[in-house]
């Protein structure tokens, strides 16, 4: 398989039906999800990984790494319905554990950590519960933040004794989802950022 045909399978993934504006959900389309995904595997940190996918909404991440062969991947979200949805996206996986809870409840050591974290515009700082939490889960964590986090990311990364090895910047276009949005469109600049422990 290659990062195009991973891009074309995530694109068919049922999305969620309810989008919750206090747990700042988005759909994360293929080809950002796919370009995520296809670095921390061409890292060698999917094929025959344990892999977390913390606040896992559709699935999209976890599914990506069991497509690229990931031992098991643990999908975990507070949100009931896109544990539900996940559930149903991934449904041809044998490999796969459904956590419904918050992801502060989840002690478990994993090989590498996906995420989409909030972005902490609606709950400030919840970008860095995730964080926190992957720090203490695994030594390679792959996540999506926004472009202007930077000198965040790597204060809070240093304090955790993780260091950031790479930062892939891209778009993340935000379709018109909720009552405050006045565009059909955003453009967010955004990173995908490697950190790993040191």
């Amino acid at each position: 398989m290659n990062k195009k045909q991973l891009s074309i399978i995530l694109s068919k993934l049922k999305p969620l039906k309810n989008f919750k504006v206090e747990l700042e959900q988005y759909q994360t389309d293929g080809e950002l999800a796919s370009l995520l995904i296809w670095k921390a595997y061409q890292d060698g940190n999917i094929e025959n990984k344990t892999v977390a996918d913390l606040g896992c909404g559709s699935g999209i991440l976890g599914i990506g790494a069991l497509s690229l062969g990931a031992e098991k991947v643990y999908f975990l979200d507070v949100d009931k319905e896109a544990i539900n949805v996940c559930k149903d996206n991934s449904k041809n996986y044998k490999n796969a554990e459904y956590l419904n809870i918050d992801i502060n409840s989840f002690n478990k050591k994993t090989d590498t950590v996906l995420m989409n974290p909030p972005f902490g515009v609606q709950n400030r700082k919840a970008d860095k519960e995730f964080l926190l939490k992957a720090f203490k889960t695994t030594n390679n964590i792959y996540s999506l933040h926004k472009i202007e986090s930077k000198n965040f990311i790597e204060k809070i990364s240093k304090e955790n004794g993780f260091s950031v090895k790479e930062i892939i910047a891209t778009d993340f276009i935000i379709n018109k989802l909720y009552k405050f949005h006045k565009k059909q469109k955003y453009e967010v600049k955004i990173g995908v950022w490697h950190l790993e422990k040191i």
